[in-house]
């Protein structure tokens, strides 16, 4: 009965944020349109910090994906040849993590080659998923893979459909507009051989594993140079549940806020949070952000709504 309840209340705020949402738009944002959103228009995206997956991000995924009857695709393609041949055997933590909430419709779909991404046949899968689960790894393996191919657009098609995107670490980092981590030879190299990522969210940058590994500063360089970026930082065992302009944290640790206004001292801390004057600030679970005006939402006590904080963050950040 407590799971019950807590996705109920995941999905009345999933609801909050699309009216939110919408009453921006319709106030007249400076320069925006009702077209212009940051993640999916229909569709949901679960983003993973990496680490221990709880059970609680996984109900999540399952929920938006359609619950008992969802159709899962996962995608191993970030992971090396070992854990990819495990996956295909059923032998994996997010093939039990499914089957223990009832899915049944579990496909595994790979590839390394372009031409085979772009075919017809190998894309089968996708054109009645619910939802699309991309495994840890390199994210250099998922650009190479399916970039600008027929399976991009049906990943498209997904959430166009009101499906649901998920994915832990590298399949984090790969949902994003800027490829953090994508140099083919390391991971420390923050801005490599491939830059470019799926582009589910616009204008964004991805970090994962942030705390953990000690990477929280790394966003603020990256982030500076380009300034059009919003860094997200996502600690383990942590998720952002993304709809249209806004996000919801959800799991056991941190998520981090990079904006170019913030880190060039142009912008205070956001009023519900306790600050160090650092170059960004951190979210906790039950936090929610807006990703068009970079602000944090705080609940208004006199209303049953979200409201975004007033803060130099809005006016300052630049897309």
């Amino acid at each position: 009965m407590k799971t019950y309840k807590n996705i109920q209340w995941l999905l009345m705020v999933l609801l909050i944020m699309s009216n939110l949402n919408a009453s921006a738009q319709n106030a007249g944002m400076a320069g925006q349109t009702t077209e212009n959103f940051v993640g999916p228009r229909n569709g949901s995206l679960v983003i993973v910090g990496g680490g221990k997956v709880g059970e609680d991000i996984w109900k999540t995924f399952v929920e938006l994906a359609g619950g008992k009857a969802a159709h899962i695709v996962i995608i191993p393609t970030a992971s090396d040849d070992g854990a990819i041949a495990r996956i295909r055997e059923g032998k994996s933590t997010e093939i039990d993590a499914l089957k223990r909430l009832g899915v049944r419709e579990i496909a595994v779909l790979h590839t390394r080659n372009k031409d085979t991404a772009n075919s017809t046949d190998f894309t089968a899968p996708l054109q009645n998923a619910t939802g699309i689960w991309f495994v840890g790894g390199r994210q250099w393996r998922l650009a190479d893979a399916y970039l600008d191919t027929r399976s991009q657009q049906q990943f498209n098609k997904v959430l166009e459909r009101g499906g649901v995107i998920g994915g832990t670490s590298a399949g984090a980092t790969i949902q994003g507009s800027f490829l953090l981590r994508g140099d083919t030879k390391t991971n420390t190299i923050l801005e490599g051989d491939h830059l470019s990522g799926l582009d589910l969210l616009h204008h964004v940058a991805i970090d994962q594993h942030i705390l953990r590994r000690n990477r929280q500063f790394d966003l603020t360089g990256v982030v500076k140079r380009h300034p059009d970026l919003l860094g997200i930082g996502i600690d383990e065992s942590t998720a952002i549940v993304v709809h249209q302009n806004t996000f919801l944290v959800i799991g056991r640790s941190y998520v981090a806020i990079y904006n170019a206004a913030r880190i060039n001292g142009q912008s205070a801390q956001p009023a519900p949070l306790a600050s160090t004057g650092g170059p960004f600030y951190f979210l906790g679970p039950g936090e929610t952000f807006d990703l068009q005006r970079r602000t944090v939402i705080k609940k208004d006590k006199n209303r049953s709504s979200y409201t975004p904080s007033e803060t130099s963050d809005s006016k300052a950040s630049s897309r």
